[in-house]
């Protein structure tokens, strides 16, 4: 497929890029290229193949949400460098 500097530049311009006129008809060439090679890509027969998402398979490992206490309020605190008992205590950031 052939694109134009002029197709280029409005492009461009919607996508708010302020492109010089040399760069116009590089990029024409460049996305001219990548368009030939989708229309390429088009003529594939693929009747028989199963649409995915991805060309490797994925599979998500999740665990059910279950609510539970790991540890009590005194093991976590413990591990504080300061604590009052019931809350961490941390130095105040303004």
């Amino acid at each position: 497929m052939k694109i134009t500097p002029e197709e280029v530049a409005k492009v461009a311009k919607l996508s708010r890029l302020d492109l010089p006129k040399e760069k116009l008809e590089l990029f024409a060439g460049q996305l001219g290229d990548i368009l030939g090679y989708m229309e390429k890509l088009g003529e594939l027969d693929t009747d028989n193949v199963d649409p995915m998402y991805s060309p490797v398979q994925h599979t998500t490992v999740l665990r059910k949400d279950e609510l539970k206490k790991d540890y009590t309020r005194e093991e976590v605190l413990s591990n504080a460098p300061e604590q009052d008992g019931k809350f961490f205590i941390v130095p105040k950031i303004v």
